[in-house]
């Protein structure tokens, strides 16, 4: 199974971009996705943008997987 997490894309340099998610910044590849800006919120398959995603989808999908991490038990 594959896993694609939201991240919102802070600046862009080329073909690669900072992008921000759950207050962790990272470097990600932006290749397949040349039309993203700043702003943008984008779906992250390691270290890939995949795909750029509507906002209120992002944020959904972020609270969605805040609220799974919150009910684990380790």
């Amino acid at each position: 199974m594959c896993l694609a997490i939201p991240a919102l894309v802070k600046s862009i340099d080329g073909e690669t971009a900072e992008v921000e998610i759950g207050g962790v910044v990272r470097s990600a590849s932006v290749f397949l996705t040349p039309e993203v800006k700043s702003g943008d919120y984008v779906l992250l398959h390691t270290g890939y943008a995949i795909s750029i995603i509507d906002k209120a989808d992002a944020l959904k999908t972020l609270e969605v997987l805040n609220e799974i991490a919150d009910n684990q038990s380790y």
